[in-house]
C-alpha cells in the first residue's frame, strides 16, 4: 500500500462575486415578485457574497464541465503536465448532460491523453467520493497519480424562467402562484464553482497533505429522502421519478427544480452528523486534540453551533479557533466547497509540519457523510 498525498489544490469561482442584494437580478424575479423567504433564509444561512456562471442576463458564462477544466488547468506546470495525468475522478450533483458522464464532458476539453476517468454523482458528497476513488487508487498502486474534482453549476436551473409555467399552471387552477418553501429555499443557499486536487504518491512542493484515512456513512436504509430533483415525493416519503410523469407535468409542476423538506433537514442533519463523526473518530482513536483544523462543511451558520453543541456532548471540544470556514464569502457550493475551502487553508501560509485537518462533509440528499483525515506533510 502507498502513502497519498495532495500535493496541489485550485478552485474557479466564475464571474464576479454576488452580493445578497444582486441575487435576483441575476436569478430573476418568480411571477415578477420578489421572494419573501429570500431574507429570513439569508439571514440564517449568513452568506453575504457567491458566485454564478451567469450574466445578469441569465445568460451562461461556463458550463459545469468548464468550470471544472478552469480549475483543472491551474494544477499543470512544468513538474506536472496534463500529459503524466493517470486518473481524473469529477463529482458534481449538477452535471451539464445526464450523458455522457461529468468525467468525460471535463476530460474532453482537457483534450490530453487517455485516462482512467471516474464520475461520482449525488450531492455534497459526491466530491469527497470521487477525493476517495483517487485515493484508493493511488493508495493500491494503481495508479501513481489522479486529480479529484467537486463541482456545480445550479444558477441556470434556479432561474425564475424555470418556473414560469408552474405559475400559469397554479393560475389556470386559480390557486396562489406561489412556489414551494422546498423550492424556493434552495435558490438562496446554492451558487456555482469548482474545486480540484492533484494527489500523488509522493509529497512535492512546500505543503503536502498526507490522506491519512476517509471514511463514509449513508443512513438511506432508514431515512427518506430530503434534498432532490427529478422527481416529487409521495406522502409516503417514496419518490416519483421524472420518467413517471407527462412531459407537461414536467413543466407545470417544476419537476426538474431542486427542493429540500426543511423539517426533514432539521430533524436529522445534526444528530446524524454527530453520530456518524464520532463513529469515525473512534474507529481510528482521534480525539480532538489531535486536530488543528476542522474544515466541516455547512450549507448554513444556523447549524454551526448545533454542530458544536452536539460534537461536545459527545466529548469531541474541537476548540472554535480550529475550525475554518468560508462559506460567508464564497457562498455554498456543494460538492465543491470542501475542495475551495481546504485550498484556501493550503495556500494560505497558515499551515505547520505535522497538524493535523479534519474535513466533515454531510450530504441531506438522503442523509449521508464523509470524512478525510490529513497531516501537512
Amino acid at each position: 500500500m502507498f502513502d497519498v498525498y495532495i500535493t496541489k489544490a485550485a478552485k474557479y469561482l466564475p464571474n464576479q462575486p454576488v452580493s445578497n442584494e444582486e441575487m435576483e437580478t441575476y436569478l430573476g424575479l418568480i411571477n415578477d415578485t420578489a421572494s419573501k423567504a429570500r431574507r429570513i433564509i439569508l439571514r440564517n444561512n449568513k452568506i453575504v457574497s457567491r458566485y454564478y456562471a451567469v450574466d445578469k442576463e441569465g445568460n451562461s458564462t461556463h458550463t459545469n464541465a468548464e468550470l471544472t477544466r478552469n480549475a483543472i488547468a491551474q494544477l499543470f506546470d512544468a513538474d506536472f503536465s496534463a500529459q503524466e495525468l493517470e486518473v481524473l475522478s469529477c463529482g458534481t450533483s449538477s452535471p451539464d448532460v445526464l450523458v455522457p458522464s461529468h468525467a468525460a464532458m471535463v476530460h474532453g476539453l482537457l483534450k490530453n491523453k487517455s485516462v482512467e476517468l471516474n464520475s461520482s454523482m449525488g450531492i455534497c458528497c459526491s466530491g469527497m467520493n470521487a477525493l476517495k476513488y483517487g485515493f484508493l487508487s493511488i493508495k493500491s498502486g494503481n495508479s501513481k497519480n489522479a486529480i479529484c474534482t467537486g463541482s456545480e453549476k445550479v444558477s441556470t436551473r434556479l432561474a425564475a424562467q424555470k418556473y414560469n409555467h408552474e405559475i400559469i399552471n397554479l393560475k389556470s387552477l386559480e390557486e396562489q402562484p406561489i412556489i414551494a418553501f422546498k423550492k424556493d429555499f434552495l435558490r438562496w443557499m446554492l451558487s456555482d464553482g469548482a474545486g480540484a486536487f492533484l494527489l500523488e504518491n509522493q509529497p512535492r512542493g512546500p505543503v503536502s497533505l498526507k490522506i491519512e484515512w476517509m471514511e463514509a456513512f449513508s443512513y438511506a436504509y432508514e431515512l427518506e429522502a430530503c434534498m432532490y430533483a427529478g422527481g416529487e415525493k409521495l406522502a409516503n416519503g417514496d419518490i416519483k421519478p421524472w420518467n413517471d410523469f407527462s412531459p407537461e407535468q414536467w413543466l407545470n409542476e417544476s419537476i426538474f427544480s431542486v427542493k429540500q423538506d426543511v423539517k426533514l433537514l432539521d430533524e436529522f442533519i445534526l444528530p446524524k452528523g454527530v453520530q456518524s463523526m464520532c463513529e469515525a473518530l473512534e474507529k481510528h482513536q482521534i480525539t480532538a486534540d489531535k486536530i488543528d483544523y476542522f474544515l466541516p462543511h455547512v450549507s448554513s451558520y444556523y447549524f454551526v453551533n448545533g454542530l458544536q453543541k452536539g460534537l461536545q456532548e459527545k466529548g469531541v471540544d474541537i476548540a472554535e479557533e480550529k475550525w475554518f470556514m468560508n462559506l460567508l464569502t464564497v457562498g455554498n457550493i456543494g460538492s465543491a466547497s470542501i475542495y475551495i475551502a481546504l485550498e484556501e487553508l493550503m495556500n494560505s501560509g497558515k499551515l505547520k509540519k505535522g497538524e493535523r485537518i479534519l474535513l466533515s462533509v454531510p450530504e441531506s440528499g438522503r442523509f449521508s457523510f464523509a470524512y478525510a483525515y490529513l497531516t501537512v506533510c
